[in-house]
């Protein structure tokens, strides 16, 4: 564990970066003014920004794994993905109405969410011990936004900046994973009732659950679990779609239904 950022820096970003998020502007990238920033250290922001939430009143509902696809990882040179967590008012309810003034730069992402009835923790953690703690499975969108201007950003800042986490939409239809074949469940998602992208489960890491794995043995490097009734968005199935006001949106998820939204 490599770190460079003093404590006082450490909240000074997060409190930087965090009114990004609540006052939807862009910044520049937090590794213009840290070059030496680790990941350690952006995980270490991260956190903060996440226990000044709680401190708040808001809770954390779970967490989202990004850069999940291996050809997404070779592009950015790294051999991991990357986690944010979920605040609950980043979760939306389904066909609602998403205001893009609240955000910078939405984009969307076709996933699927694993709600857990069983703590998860690594180091260690496999699939099996994944779908033994999953309850159920559910079709969701996620609503992506970078506050990094021009979307020039590296990872270190991304981490940082939560994972570009912003908002989420689920579905009603919940389903067994054990029902259900997720590396094979095909995926499409439509703007404007058009076709934009389609994927399988497999695009995540060969299959979803290996994601809720593998941030489970991330989170034990912390010394942290997964909690028994966290929402798991698993990482983007589908390439991210830039969202404009008026868009709809609709994702439809083979044996699990579909869900849509509107952005005004």
């Amino acid at each position: 564990m490599s770190r460079t950022l003093s404590r006082e820096q450490v909240l000074a970003l997060a409190e930087h970066v965090e009114n990004a998020e609540l006052q939807a502007h862009d910044i520049t990238k937090v590794t213009n003014d840290y070059p030496d920033m680790t990941f350690e250290d952006a995980y270490d922001v991260q956190w903060e920004i996440r226990r000044r939430k709680e401190a708040r009143g808001n809770k954390i509902v779970g967490m989202k794994m990004g850069l999940t696809s291996r050809a997404k990882m070779e592009q950015m040179g790294v051999d991991t993905p990357v986690y944010g967590f979920l605040a609950d008012y980043f979760a939306q309810p389904e066909s609602s109405e998403i205001d893009t003034k609240q955000l910078v730069h939405p984009k969307v992402e076709a996933e699927i969410a694993f709600v857990t009835k069983a703590p998860l923790r690594g180091p260690g953690c496999h699939v099996g011990a994944v779908l033994a703690a999953i309850d159920f499975v559910l079709p969701a969108v996620e609503i992506i936004d970078s506050r990094y201007e021009n979307f020039r950003f590296d990872l270190v800042s991304v981490v940082a900046d939560n994972a570009s986490s912003s908002r989420f939409v689920t579905g009603g239809c919940m389903a067994d994973p054990r029902d259900v074949d997720l590396a094979n469940c095909g995926v499409v998602l439509e703007k404007n009732g058009t076709v934009v992208e389609v994927g399988a489960g497999a695009a995540v890491l060969g299959h979803p659950a290996t994601s809720i794995a593998m941030l489970a043995n991330m989170l034990a490097e912390r010394g942290e679990e997964i909690p028994a009734g966290s929402l798991i968005l698993s990482g983007a199935i589908t390439a991210a779609v830039l969202i404009e006001p008026g868009d709809n949106v609709t994702m439809r998820a083979q044996g699990l239904g579909s869900l849509s939204m509107r952005f005004v």
